[in-house]
């Protein structure tokens, strides 16, 4: 289904994408999360990332790593909620992102480091030194920008919401 969705892409495809046409790509920005139960805080989050470069991809966490960073707490159910094809494609459509990149393990680490975008963004909650993927942007001469968090809302309280808890 990569292939099929415009936006969406295998990391070997997006590399060589942004190899053949920088003017389009760079500078690059990356950002990265599991985007469960897209929600207005992620939307202003990705716009806010889009305008730190020329193009924006995200890397998604596959089904797999969020299971295995998002423990399913008593009487939630297991996350994610939205698995992860229908996950890429709504965040390719948004008019903010330029690609989609699933990775499956649980930093993006690796995917940083075959793409190495320009820009490595994430939200003001986090501090370069708790980024396990600082280190990897910082070896190729990348920069971090921290963004502040416009709405602060989050899909684990989303489902706590719905469940009544």
């Amino acid at each position: 289904m990569l292939n099929t969705i415009s936006g969406l892409y295998a990391l070997a495809d997006l590399k060589a994408a942004i190899e053949a046409d920088p003017e389009r790509w760079r500078p690059l920005v990356f950002t990265n999360g599991c985007f469960d139960l897209l929600h207005c805080g992620h939307v202003r989050y990705l716009n806010t990332a889009r305008q730190c470069g020329r193009a924006l991809v995200v890397g998604l966490n596959s089904d797999r790593s969020v299971m295995a960073i998002k423990p399913q707490p008593p009487g939630q159910p297991p996350r994610p909620i939205v698995p992860e094809d229908q996950r890429a494609e709504v965040l390719a459509a948004l008019k903010s992102v330029d690609g989609v990149v699933v990775f499956p393990e649980t930093t993006a680490t690796a995917t940083i480091e075959v793409l190495q975008p320009d820009v490595y963004v994430k939200g003001g909650d986090y501090r370069p030194e708790t980024l396990p993927e600082a280190p990897a942007v910082l070896a190729y001469g990348g920069k971090i920008q921290l963004v502040d968090i416009e709405i602060p809302t989050s899909t684990s309280d989303i489902i706590r919401r719905i469940l009544g808890q």
